[in-house]
């Protein structure tokens, strides 16, 4: 499969590096630098010190990570890092590593530390803590302690057992806090983060979804040239703001292909073919495919094979289409369009060297025969980031705030066989619930609410004077910033009831609706 080149900012962008020590939390960092309107990158904690130098980065981050700094096989990291003039700041392990790079002392001393810790600044005026208060609420998760720091660092920071919680080293520009300013909980830390970035490090906060839009009409225009591109237009936010970015790239070069594989929800073809075509006026080829993706998929319960079959269908009828287009439009159509985003390659294995959590089928289900070299507009960014691109493109509200939907659609929502029936069910059910959450005003108040059919599972209920056996309904109401985290949403009982009700009452053989209380970890959004 052809490698899709990274979305990337030109030479005049300044671009922090995230060096990821297997932190949980590496990925939130990145959204906290670019909240902060700097670009940022991630990278492995196993790429060589002179590649991330290559990238001429005008500050590094060092994340957190589940290691300690002296255990077998620990991540290390070349000292010449902190030799190279370029500003760097360590967070959590990366704040340890950094001590015992530089000489100073970390060890296990009986002082840990976990969740919400009272940080006591003692030089209220340096550069990473000016302006904030001496007493401060911040998130720690260690196990290891810095107890003396490296020599020319000053100690800007302790608690209650750690003595050296943060140092500073204004000369060779090196800062480090043991705990995790990029969390919430931290109640100061974007405001360190953004001490650093624009004190310490000196960066302008420049980067704005303009220069996205900007960099990525030229990056587009450089990768197609005069050829063609076809773009699998789901209806969902991403799929919409990546067409909308490459129209706006290449124009008539660019045809959205809409496959109906019959796995969307209720309603959202005829929204598709409206709404879209409405506010971009692309080209757009609608494809009717249900009955070659159900014969597909039957018989198959498997969640990764659904998606794989999912992934290598769409591409099948994406190759057809483009015979077809071919013959009607000519020429040759070379490239396919995908909104694939950060979450995604990063949850699918890629970019930082991190475990494949799920594949999608825009990132880690294509064939590997695939024909066309992919274009992805929006793989370094985070869907707010998305959302704001969309907005800039002048897309409606309608399409730039509709709720997060999986590429491989309802089939990964049944968790079983998928079957026309089944699907027809889920689909009522989902639209009940939809439309009761936009009643009750909370559709901005949720990430996205998943609903689930459990069509391997029958429970045992009473409807009228007679006993039923029907399948259970499950609702994921969860709140996320941009679904590498998540948690569920606590929704008013009272619209959670109607829900309910309306679910049992109307759709057919579901007699139990049940509501999913997992955060994200140790759940994912999705259930397949």
């Amino acid at each position: 499969m052809p490698a899709a080149p990274p979305a990337a900012p030109d030479t005049t962008t300044d671009v922090v590096l995230v060096v990821d020590f297997g932190a949980q939390y590496a990925q939130l960092i990145a959204r906290r630098v670019r909240e902060a309107r700097v670009y940022s990158e991630i990278v492995p904690s196993t790429m060589p010190v002179a590649e991330m130098l290559a990238k001429n980065p005008r500050a590094i981050i060092l994340s957190g990570g589940p290691s300690s700094v002296y255990a077998e096989g620990a991540p290390s990291l070349d000292r010449a890092l902190f030799e190279a003039g370029v500003p760097v700041f360590g967070m959590c392990y990366g704040f340890q590593l950094m001590a015992t790079t530089l000489g100073g002392t970390v060890d296990d001393n009986g002082a840990r530390e976990y969740g919400r810790t009272a940080l006591a600044v003692s030089k209220a005026g340096s550069t990473l803590f000016e302006g904030t208060p001496t007493e401060q609420s911040v998130w720690m998760s260690h196990g290891d302690a810095c107890s003396a720091a490296p020599e020319g660092f000053t100690v800007t920071a302790s608690t209650d057992v750690v003595p050296v919680a943060a140092f500073e080293n204004d000369e060779k520009k090196l800062y480090g806090v043991q705990y995790h300013p990029e969390v919430l909980h931290s109640t100061h830390g974007q405001q360190v983060l953004e001490h650093f970035l624009y004190r310490g490090a000196g960066i302008e906060p420049n980067w704005t979804t303009t220069n996205v839009v900007e960099e990525q009409i030229a990056a587009i225009r450089a990768q197609v040239g005069d050829k063609r591109a076809i773009c699998g237009l789901s209806g969902g936010v991403d799929s919409a703001v990546a067409a909308a970015l490459v129209q706006k790239a290449i124009g008539s070069q660019l045809t959205c292909v809409y496959v109906d594989h019959g796995l969307m929800r209720k309603g959202e073809t005829e929204q598709v073919e409206k709404d879209f075509v409405a506010a971009t006026g692309a080209k757009l080829k609608v494809v009717d495919a249900e009955k070659r993706f159900l014969d597909a998929l039957a018989g198959v319960s498997d969640p990764e094979q659904k998606r794989k079959i999912i992934g290598r269908e769409f591409i099948r009828v994406f190759e057809q289409a483009q015979l077809e287009i071919l013959q009607e439009d000519g020429p040759e159509v070379a490239f396919l369009v995908q909104g694939t985003l950060y979450p995604d390659v990063v949850e699918s294995g890629g970019g930082t060297g991190t475990a494949n959590i799920k594949s999608h089928h825009n990132v880690g289900g294509l064939p590997d025969d695939i024909e066309f070299e992919l274009v992805e507009p929006l793989r370094q960014l985070f869907k707010d980031e998305v959302r704001m691109v969309g907005q800039e493109l002048g897309l409606p509200e309608e399409i730039v705030q509709r709720q997060p939907f999986p590429g491989p659609g309802l089939g990964i929502r049944i968790v079983g066989e998928v079957t026309k029936e089944r699907l027809d069910l889920l689909r009522e059910a989902d639209a009940i619930a939809r439309e009761e959450l936009t009643r009750a005003g909370l559709d901005r108040d949720i990430w996205q609410c998943p609903v689930v059919l459990l069509a391997d599972v029958r429970s045992v209920g009473v409807q009228g004077d007679g006993r039923t056996y029907g399948h259970p309904i499950v609702l994921r109401p969860v709140s996320s910033e941009d679904a590498m985290t998540a948690d569920w949403s606590r929704l008013p009982y009272e619209t959670l009831a109607k829900i309910s009700t309306r679910i049992t009452n109307e759709v057919a053989d579901v007699n139990r609706v049940v509501l999913d209380v997992t955060s994200k970890p140790p759940g994912t959004i999705e259930w397949e």
